[in-house]
């Protein structure tokens, strides 16, 4: 028997054993946004040493940065004329508010049907653990095809706050012949996909003071102007009447789309019902001149996360309040910056906040966008083992999220990323009761086997 059958057949004898794996894996709450879960962000990297080392990975090692560590590791095996393929992954996770909404505990993950539900089960410690099943399965049937480096940090979900440092100070470490993402997903559970775009991220804090203590209205209004009002007057012109929006400058560095890659995204089908029947709105909204699948992956937005001020308990209270605040994302396209969106957005604000209340513009996190090259040939290997899975060939899009290293890889190493991933658009990811389609993660775990293989140079 052939190692790649062997290795297939070994997942397939596996699959429960891995599945009660990711199981105590998603069990972890690895909130890393919370301060009140730092230890579990530790544990959770420690669960993946683990792992790591009882596969026989070399010089696995904890990294500590300035908040959350990075997992690294090696298996340098196959010799110097193969390729080394880095294999990243995120261990953190989004907080679960609001917990209500929840049908079952969000760090207690259950099978339902063909689901397993829990907090990171899709996003992504289930994609990070079909790598690991997918190595762990080839390595117990016979010798790995390439090299291998890992690369699995803790700060993802609040914009990878450390990892451009750790990058930078860490080439060698990290140097590789290409990144493989699994972070990404799929159109639906039939349409395999790979992803070569990925839209870069700037967060705002925005927050207006007023008065230097809330007021009553009775006394005061009509005399001091309102904090939460001018909040709600300054949201109302980011945002033109065609859906584009007004930070200055801000679409000078877009790239145009060209009309071949606006035929390649209209082959996703992706009608504007498929995203009314997945949110429960009775109309879209956006940016005239464009598709909504445009609109979601290859355009900018510019969008309001959440809004505080004032009294908002039960009953009434009749104040001015002292402050406004809210938080403000931004998604941006190739070629432009984070950085200068943030300049942008204090422009506009010395433009249109009155003298009447003071501004404070905050950027929490940041992350470039990136283009990845569908013609290298590690994507025609990820494409070769996509099809041979699911029997078809997969579709090329554009994700509207955000996955920052991507680009800091492109950047201060040169070395580009193969984006997959099996998450589905109704996994409820960042939301109540996220979950994992097992049945499409099994696939995947096929799937990675397959790409490892594919990745052998002597294989395309």
């Amino acid at each position: 028997m052939d190692t790649r059958k062997a290795s297939i057949e070994f997942a397939h004898k596996n699959q429960s054993r891995f599945l009660d794996e990711l199981k105590k894996f998603a069990s972890i709450p690895s909130i890393s946004t919370d301060p009140e879960r730092t230890k579990d962000v530790q544990k959770a990297a420690e669960y993946i040493v683990k792992k790591l080392e009882s596969l026989g990975v070399e010089k696995v090692k904890i990294n500590p940065t300035k908040l959350h560590p990075i997992v690294t590791g090696e298996y340098i095996k196959a010799g110097p004329d193969q390729p080394t393929i880095l294999v990243y992954g995120h261990y953190d996770v989004q907080p679960v508010d609001p917990i209500e909404l929840w049908n079952a505990d969000p760090f207690k993950p259950v099978e339902n049907g063909d689901l397993l539900v829990g907090r990171g089960t899709s996003d992504m410690k289930g994609q990070l653990w079909a790598s690991l099943a997918a190595i762990e399965s080839i390595l117990a049937s016979g010798d790995f095809p390439v090299n291998l480096k890992f690369v699995f940090e803790g700060e993802e979900e609040i914009g990878s706050l450390n990892f451009p440092q750790f990058v930078d100070e860490n080439k060698d470490l990290l140097r590789s012949t290409v990144c493989l993402n699994p972070d990404a997903g799929m159109l639906n559970a039939n349409t395999p996909s790979i992803v070569y775009g990925l839209r870069g991220l700037a967060y705002f804090e925005l927050r207006l003071t007023g008065p230097n203590k809330d007021l009553h209205s009775g006394s005061y209004g009509g005399v001091i102007d309102n904090p939460a009002k001018v909040m709600a007057e300054l949201i109302a012109k980011m945002h033109d009447s065609k859906g584009r929006i007004t930070l200055p400058g801000f679409y000078d560095k877009v790239r145009k789309l060209s009309r071949e890659e606006r035929a390649e995204l209209a082959r996703l089908n992706v009608t504007d019902q498929l995203y009314k029947d997945q949110t429960g709105v009775s109309e879209l909204w956006g940016e005239q001149g464009y598709t909504s699948v445009e609109r979601t992956g290859a355009r900018p937005t510019l969008e309001i996360n959440g809004l505080l001020s004032g009294f908002t308990g039960e009953g009434a209270k009749t104040i001015i309040p002292a402050w406004a605040m809210a938080k403000i994302s931004t998604r941006l396209v190739p070629d432009q910056d984070p950085n200068e969106v943030y300049a942008q957005f204090k422009a506009f604000l010395a433009k249109n906040v009155p003298s009447s209340v003071r501004w404070e513009l905050k950027l929490l996190s940041g992350g470039r966008p990136s283009i990845s090259d569908i013609k290298s040939r590690e994507s025609k290997a990820l494409a070769d083992a996509l099809e041979t899975v699911w029997g078809q060939k997969p579709i090329y899009k554009r994700e509207g999220g955000s996955i920052s290293v991507v680009a800091d890889l492109q950047q201060t190493l040169g070395v580009e990323s193969v984006l997959t991933g099996f998450g589905l658009p109704d996994d409820n990811m960042h939301s109540p009761n996220e979950h994992l389609h097992l049945p499409t993660w099994k696939k995947g775990i096929d799937a990675l086997i397959h790409f490892f293989f594919n990745a052998h140079k002597d294989t395309l």
